[in-house]
């Protein structure tokens, strides 16, 4: 087993206790294998967060290759039904964020 498989191997572990990739865990990954201290580790991973929010906010797409894209779409005011009584209530129009995965991605996660 090659070093960089025991190390995937490690942080899928890791991962695994509590399901859920955060930004701490990118902070801690981008420490062990580049060697930025935690703070600049940290630092960066803001910094792209960031980027990607403020592409976002000002109405664009955001498209990472081999992982996938967010996308904004307007939704249209539109009629809804109340479960409990059945009363159509209008739903007001709404931008919405959707992820679709890349191609490679879905086929890695299949």
């Amino acid at each position: 087993m090659n070093k960089s498989h025991q190390k995937s191997q490690v942080r899928r572990r890791k991962m695994a206790d509590t399901g859920t990739l955060t930004r701490a865990d990118l902070a801690e990954m981008l420490n062990r294998q580049i060697g930025l201290s935690r703070a600049d580790a940290a630092a960066m991973i803001e910094s792209i967060l960031g980027h990607m929010t403020g592409a976002l906010l000002d109405g664009d797409n955001v498209k990472i290759s081999g992982f996938g894209t967010f996308v904004l779409r307007d939704k249209g005011q539109r009629i809804g039904r109340n479960p409990k009584t059945g009363v159509e209530v209008p739903i007001t129009p709404r931008r919405v964020l959707t992820f679709r995965a890349s191609q490679g991605m879905r086929q890695k996660v299949k």
